[in-house]
């Protein structure tokens, strides 16, 4: 009688082991093993009353993975700070950007102290909890890059900026010069980006974000572009009548083939997924303005940002 066959245990160090032949498995996302980044708008009336809290703009259950998130590496947020209140923000994050949308307040981080009011951005780092308080009702624009470090399964633990403000009279201003240049209206967008001077290289608001403030003047139109950082976008204030167009493919015209329209309102929040062509329309006879915020402080880097114009 044959004696049975031996079947040798696996290894411990071999259990998690797989293989794939290449072509299943070199494009996750056209396989369907892993979710695309999704269309998704976010209304100010998330904010817009409500006791003082923290509104994640959360997306994991589209992204398939832990939130909350926005994107795989970053999550937007609203936040409601009535008069009188404080909120300390600890997420486990490397960067942390702020724009307030309205109100007033301070927020205590370490040994730093900022007052902020509205207009004004705020770039923080994470190592240190940062205590935010209100002396009038308040909202602001969050986005930090936990769902980055989450994923990485790292946890942060040097800080590469200090707590840095942008006032609102200077970037105003600032954008008020780009806008009034002879050349702007040649240029691809007007707007200008918040930079740190502690990242010479990728010129952005932190090593991992990159922050856009721009205005699309009356009657204008913004032409295609495109790259491979994610959008979240805000829009601060607008008339009636401007819209984000936003698609996969140009046709031989330059234009958004079969494109998805996002109509823009005051306050509202919207993603722009990566490598999406997307153009801005302002059909109206009044300015508007908007903050794309991004992970293109880290796409930059990695030298894979490929923005591309049409």
């Amino acid at each position: 009688m044959n004696s049975p066959m031996k079947i040798d245990a696996v290894p411990a160090n071999q259990l998690e082991a797989e293989y794939f032949e290449y072509s299943k498995a070199a494009n996750p996302i056209s396989a369907n093993l892993i979710t695309r980044i999704p269309y998704h708008n976010f209304p100010a009336s998330l904010c817009d009353s409500g006791p003082s809290r923290v509104i994640p703009l959360d997306l994991s259950d589209a992204l398939g993975c832990e939130g909350p998130a926005t994107g795989p590496g970053l999550c937007a947020n609203f936040i409601r700070l009535n008069t009188g209140d404080s909120l300390t923000l600890q997420p486990n994050a490397t960067s942390q950007v702020f724009y307030v949308i309205a109100g007033a307040g301070e927020v205590i981080q370490g040994e730093h102290s900022i007052e902020w009011s509205q207009g004004c951005f705020i770039a923080l780092p994470g190592l240190l909890d940062a205590r935010f308080s209100a002396t009038e009702d308040a909202r602001l624009y969050y986005v930090h890059d936990e769902p980055l470090l989450r994923y990485l399964g790292v946890t942060r633990s040097t800080d590469r900026f200090a707590p840095t403000l942008y006032p609102a009279q200077t970037v105003n201003a600032k954008l008020r010069v780009a806008a009034n240049d002879p050349r702007a209206q040649d240029r691809s967008r007007i707007s200008i980006l918040l930079g740190n001077s502690n990242f010479p290289q990728t010129r952005t608001v932190t090593h991992v974000l990159w922050a856009m403030y721009g205005i699309l003047p009356a009657g204008s139109i913004q032409k295609p572009h495109r790259h491979q950082s994610i959008a979240l976008d805000f829009i601060i204030d607008c008339p009636t009548g401007c819209y984000t167009l936003v698609g996969t493919e140009l046709d031989v015209d330059g234009r958004i083939r079969n494109p998805v329209r996002v109509d823009w309102a005051p306050g509202l929040a919207f993603v722009t997924p990566p490598g999406y062509w997307h153009a801005h329309f302002n059909e109206s006879d009044q300015e508007a303005f908007l903050i794309p915020i991004q992970d293109a402080g880290l796409q930059t880097h990695l030298r894979s940002l490929d923005i591309r114009f049409s």
